[in-house]
Protein backbone atom coordinates (compact mmCIF):
# COMPACT_ATOMS: atom_id res chain seq x y z
CA UNK A 1 0.00 0.00 0.00
CA UNK A 2 1.37 3.57 -0.95
CA UNK A 3 2.49 5.83 1.68
CA UNK A 4 0.23 8.19 0.00
CA UNK A 5 -3.10 6.45 1.05
CA UNK A 6 -1.75 5.33 4.66
CA UNK A 7 -1.23 8.82 5.36
CA UNK A 8 -4.64 9.74 3.97
CA UNK A 9 -6.94 11.31 6.89
CA UNK A 10 -10.10 9.45 8.56
CA UNK A 11 -13.73 11.42 8.01
CA UNK A 12 -15.52 10.78 10.67
CA UNK A 13 -19.14 12.44 10.98
CA UNK A 14 -21.97 12.74 13.29
CA UNK A 15 -25.46 14.59 13.51
CA UNK A 16 -24.03 17.29 16.07
CA UNK A 17 -21.43 16.95 19.19
CA UNK A 18 -21.44 13.29 19.63
CA UNK A 19 -19.37 12.02 17.29
CA UNK A 20 -16.16 13.61 19.32
CA UNK A 21 -16.59 10.86 21.42
CA UNK A 22 -15.65 8.60 18.88
CA UNK A 23 -12.70 10.79 18.10
CA UNK A 24 -11.30 10.89 21.06
CA UNK A 25 -11.45 7.11 20.82
CA UNK A 26 -9.64 7.71 17.61
CA UNK A 27 -7.07 9.84 18.55
CA UNK A 28 -6.61 7.62 21.96
CA UNK A 29 -6.02 4.36 20.10
CA UNK A 30 -4.41 4.80 16.60
CA UNK A 31 -2.63 8.31 17.64
CA UNK A 32 -0.79 8.57 14.35
CA UNK A 33 -3.50 9.08 12.24
CA UNK A 34 -5.50 12.55 10.54
CA UNK A 35 -8.82 13.20 11.01
CA UNK A 36 -11.23 15.28 9.28
CA UNK A 37 -14.88 15.77 11.45
CA UNK A 38 -18.05 16.95 10.27
CA UNK A 39 -20.67 17.60 12.83
CA UNK A 40 -23.75 18.63 11.35
CA UNK A 41 -24.57 21.00 13.67
CA UNK A 42 -27.31 22.92 11.78
CA UNK A 43 -29.71 20.30 11.74
CA UNK A 44 -29.33 18.10 14.58
CA UNK A 45 -30.98 15.87 15.91
CA UNK A 46 -31.05 13.33 13.35
CA UNK A 47 -33.03 10.85 15.93
CA UNK A 48 -36.69 12.53 15.19
CA UNK A 49 -36.21 12.74 11.41
CA UNK A 50 -37.43 10.16 8.49
CA UNK A 51 -34.76 7.38 7.09
CA UNK A 52 -35.15 9.17 3.67
CA UNK A 53 -33.83 12.18 5.02
CA UNK A 54 -30.85 11.19 7.16
CA UNK A 55 -29.93 9.20 4.66
CA UNK A 56 -30.26 12.17 1.96
CA UNK A 57 -27.93 13.82 4.77
CA UNK A 58 -25.54 10.96 5.14
CA UNK A 59 -25.14 11.35 1.23
CA UNK A 60 -24.12 14.77 0.98
CA UNK A 61 -21.48 14.70 4.02
CA UNK A 62 -19.95 11.28 2.77
CA UNK A 63 -19.79 13.45 -0.73
CA UNK A 64 -18.33 16.20 1.06
CA UNK A 65 -15.27 14.37 3.58
CA UNK A 66 -14.44 12.35 -0.02
CA UNK A 67 -13.84 15.70 -1.31
CA UNK A 68 -11.04 15.73 1.32
CA UNK A 69 -9.57 12.97 0.49
CA UNK A 70 -9.87 10.29 3.01
CA UNK A 71 -9.49 6.66 3.14
CA UNK A 72 -11.96 5.67 4.97
CA UNK A 73 -15.10 6.95 6.85
CA UNK A 74 -16.67 6.62 10.14
CA UNK A 75 -20.54 6.79 10.61
CA UNK A 76 -19.89 8.48 14.20
CA UNK A 77 -23.68 7.91 14.42
CA UNK A 78 -26.00 5.78 15.32
CA UNK A 79 -28.97 6.74 13.55
CA UNK A 80 -27.51 7.31 10.38
CA UNK A 81 -25.55 3.93 10.90
CA UNK A 82 -28.87 2.70 11.00
CA UNK A 83 -30.65 4.23 8.35
CA UNK A 84 -27.62 5.04 5.77
CA UNK A 85 -25.04 3.06 6.35
CA UNK A 86 -26.23 0.59 3.64
CA UNK A 87 -26.81 2.99 0.86
CA UNK A 88 -23.42 4.66 1.62
CA UNK A 89 -21.80 1.07 1.55
CA UNK A 90 -22.83 0.83 -1.96
CA UNK A 91 -22.20 4.36 -3.45
CA UNK A 92 -18.44 4.73 -1.66
CA UNK A 93 -15.75 2.79 -2.85
CA UNK A 94 -13.51 3.29 0.41
CA UNK A 95 -14.14 1.59 3.35
CA UNK A 96 -17.17 2.60 6.16
CA UNK A 97 -17.46 1.38 8.91
CA UNK A 98 -20.75 2.26 11.50
CA UNK A 99 -20.98 2.26 15.49
CA UNK A 100 -24.05 -0.18 15.27
CA UNK A 101 -22.23 -3.34 15.13
CA UNK A 102 -19.09 -3.50 17.44
CA UNK A 103 -21.64 -1.69 20.30
CA UNK A 104 -24.12 -5.16 19.55
CA UNK A 105 -20.78 -7.45 19.14
CA UNK A 106 -19.48 -6.49 22.72
CA UNK A 107 -22.92 -6.67 24.30
CA UNK A 108 -23.63 -10.25 22.93
CA UNK A 109 -20.35 -11.30 24.35
CA UNK A 110 -20.40 -9.69 27.80
CA UNK A 111 -24.02 -10.19 28.80
CA UNK A 112 -24.39 -12.89 31.35
CA UNK A 113 -28.40 -13.27 31.97
CA UNK A 114 -29.26 -12.47 28.43
CA UNK A 115 -30.80 -9.11 28.88
CA UNK A 116 -29.47 -6.33 27.31
CA UNK A 117 -30.53 -2.81 27.32
CA UNK A 118 -30.16 -0.17 24.24
CA UNK A 119 -30.61 3.56 25.40
CA UNK A 120 -30.64 5.60 22.33
CA UNK A 121 -32.56 7.86 19.56
CA UNK A 122 -36.02 7.39 18.51
CA UNK A 123 -34.90 6.61 15.30
CA UNK A 124 -32.17 4.26 16.25
CA UNK A 125 -34.74 2.17 18.29
CA UNK A 126 -37.37 2.57 16.17
CA UNK A 127 -35.37 1.06 13.14
CA UNK A 128 -34.13 -2.47 15.94
CA UNK A 129 -31.00 -2.91 14.12
CA UNK A 130 -29.04 -3.04 17.63
CA UNK A 131 -31.73 -6.02 18.08
CA UNK A 132 -31.10 -7.43 14.63
CA UNK A 133 -27.74 -7.61 15.00
CA UNK A 134 -27.54 -9.28 18.62
CA UNK A 135 -30.34 -11.76 17.27
CA UNK A 136 -27.83 -12.74 14.55
CA UNK A 137 -25.06 -13.42 16.99
CA UNK A 138 -26.87 -14.50 20.03
CA UNK A 139 -30.63 -15.27 19.44
CA UNK A 140 -31.33 -16.28 23.04
CA UNK A 141 -30.65 -12.56 24.42
CA UNK A 142 -33.57 -10.73 24.68
CA UNK A 143 -33.22 -6.93 23.73
CA UNK A 144 -35.11 -3.79 25.29
CA UNK A 145 -34.81 -0.33 23.69
CA UNK A 146 -35.75 2.74 25.07
CA UNK A 147 -35.85 5.83 23.19
CA UNK A 148 -34.06 8.80 25.30
CA UNK A 149 -34.42 11.89 23.23
CA UNK A 150 -33.64 14.80 26.24
CA UNK A 151 -30.48 13.08 26.50
CA UNK A 152 -29.01 14.72 23.50
CA UNK A 153 -30.04 18.56 23.70
CA UNK A 154 -28.74 18.05 27.54
CA UNK A 155 -25.48 16.93 26.71
CA UNK A 156 -25.14 20.03 23.82
CA UNK A 157 -26.05 22.20 26.43
CA UNK A 158 -23.24 21.09 27.94
CA UNK A 159 -25.09 19.62 31.35
CA UNK A 160 -23.61 17.17 31.78
CA UNK A 161 -23.34 16.67 35.61
CA UNK A 162 -26.61 18.63 36.88
CA UNK A 163 -29.59 17.46 38.52
CA UNK A 164 -31.82 18.19 35.44
CA UNK A 165 -29.74 15.56 33.66
CA UNK A 166 -30.03 12.69 36.69
CA UNK A 167 -34.14 13.28 37.40
CA UNK A 168 -34.19 12.63 33.16
CA UNK A 169 -31.92 10.01 33.31
CA UNK A 170 -33.67 8.28 36.13
CA UNK A 171 -36.77 8.85 34.44
CA UNK A 172 -35.94 6.89 31.38
CA UNK A 173 -33.95 4.11 32.55
CA UNK A 174 -36.49 3.20 35.22
CA UNK A 175 -37.92 0.45 33.24
CA UNK A 176 -34.65 -1.17 32.18
CA UNK A 177 -33.95 -1.37 35.93
CA UNK A 178 -37.64 -2.89 36.57
CA UNK A 179 -36.53 -5.81 33.93
CA UNK A 180 -33.22 -6.46 35.15
CA UNK A 181 -31.07 -6.28 32.20
CA UNK A 182 -26.90 -6.60 33.14
CA UNK A 183 -25.73 -4.82 30.14
CA UNK A 184 -26.70 -1.59 28.71
CA UNK A 185 -25.89 0.21 25.27
CA UNK A 186 -25.10 3.50 25.33
CA UNK A 187 -27.06 3.74 21.52
CA UNK A 188 -26.24 7.27 20.56
CA UNK A 189 -22.52 8.69 20.38
CA UNK A 190 -23.42 11.77 22.85
CA UNK A 191 -24.28 8.97 25.81
CA UNK A 192 -20.80 8.66 26.69
CA UNK A 193 -20.60 12.17 28.02
CA UNK A 194 -23.23 11.49 30.86
CA UNK A 195 -21.99 7.89 31.31
CA UNK A 196 -21.56 8.63 34.65
CA UNK A 197 -24.78 9.78 35.38
CA UNK A 198 -26.21 6.86 33.54
CA UNK A 199 -24.14 4.19 35.78
CA UNK A 200 -24.79 5.91 39.08
CA UNK A 201 -28.71 5.53 37.88
CA UNK A 202 -28.41 1.91 36.49
CA UNK A 203 -25.76 0.85 39.37
CA UNK A 204 -22.64 -0.92 39.67
CA UNK A 205 -23.98 -4.56 38.51
CA UNK A 206 -24.98 -3.30 34.84
CA UNK A 207 -21.66 -2.89 32.30
CA UNK A 208 -22.22 0.01 29.94
CA UNK A 209 -21.12 -0.89 26.39
CA UNK A 210 -20.06 2.39 24.96
CA UNK A 211 -20.17 2.19 21.07
CA UNK A 212 -17.28 4.75 20.65
CA UNK A 213 -14.67 2.60 22.24
CA UNK A 214 -15.58 -0.49 19.73
CA UNK A 215 -15.66 1.04 16.66
CA UNK A 216 -12.11 2.69 17.32
CA UNK A 217 -10.65 -0.49 17.95
CA UNK A 218 -12.79 -1.92 15.04
CA UNK A 219 -11.37 0.52 12.99
CA UNK A 220 -7.99 -0.07 13.84
CA UNK A 221 -8.62 -3.91 12.68
CA UNK A 222 -9.59 -2.40 9.62
CA UNK A 223 -7.32 -0.18 8.89
CA UNK A 224 -4.45 -3.19 9.41
CA UNK A 225 -6.58 -5.41 7.58
CA UNK A 226 -6.55 -3.00 4.60
CA UNK A 227 -2.76 -2.07 5.03
CA UNK A 228 -3.99 1.42 5.31
CA UNK A 229 -2.92 2.08 8.89
CA UNK A 230 -0.78 5.16 9.20
CA UNK A 231 2.79 4.02 11.01
CA UNK A 232 4.45 6.61 11.43
CA UNK A 233 4.28 9.57 13.96
CA UNK A 234 2.77 13.01 12.35
CA UNK A 235 5.61 15.55 11.79
CA UNK A 236 5.67 18.13 15.00
CA UNK A 237 3.20 20.93 13.77
CA UNK A 238 1.39 19.05 10.93
CA UNK A 239 -2.22 20.16 10.73
CA UNK A 240 -3.37 15.96 12.23
CA UNK A 241 -7.10 17.39 13.02
CA UNK A 242 -9.82 19.52 10.95
CA UNK A 243 -13.05 20.00 12.16
CA UNK A 244 -16.14 21.33 10.23
CA UNK A 245 -19.59 22.27 10.89
CA UNK A 246 -22.47 23.26 9.00
CA UNK A 247 -23.23 26.07 11.82
CA UNK A 248 -22.02 27.23 15.13
CA UNK A 249 -18.71 27.11 14.86
CA UNK A 250 -17.61 29.08 18.12
CA UNK A 251 -19.90 26.83 20.21
CA UNK A 252 -18.74 23.34 18.44
CA UNK A 253 -14.92 24.56 19.37
CA UNK A 254 -15.98 25.38 22.67
CA UNK A 255 -17.62 22.17 23.44
CA UNK A 256 -14.79 20.31 21.53
CA UNK A 257 -11.91 21.49 23.46
CA UNK A 258 -13.95 20.36 27.01
CA UNK A 259 -14.35 17.02 25.60
CA UNK A 260 -10.93 16.16 23.65
CA UNK A 261 -8.32 18.09 25.78
CA UNK A 262 -6.74 18.97 22.37
CA UNK A 263 -6.51 22.49 21.91
CA UNK A 264 -9.11 23.00 18.86
CA UNK A 265 -7.66 26.28 16.98
CA UNK A 266 -10.59 26.18 14.48
CA UNK A 267 -13.55 24.69 13.21
CA UNK A 268 -14.64 26.11 9.84
CA UNK A 269 -18.17 26.35 8.56
CA UNK A 270 -19.54 25.05 5.13
CA UNK A 271 -22.66 24.90 3.11
CA UNK A 272 -22.96 21.48 3.38
CA UNK A 273 -25.83 21.50 1.03
CA UNK A 274 -23.79 22.35 -1.73
CA UNK A 275 -22.30 18.49 -1.86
Amino acid sequence: MSDCLKDAPIGVFDSGFGGLTVVREIMRQIPNEKIIYFGDTARVPYGSKSKETVTRFSRQIAHFLQTQNVKTIVVACNTASAYALDELEKEIDIPIIGVVKPGAKVAADVTKNGKVGVIATSATIGSEIYTTYIKQLKSEVSVTGKACPLFVPLVEEGLLEDPVTDEIASRYLLELIDIDIDTLILGCTHYPLIRNTIQRVMGDKVTLVNPAYETARELKLLLEEKGLLQDKKPDLGENRYQFYVSDGAEKFKTFANSILKYGILSAKTIHIEDY
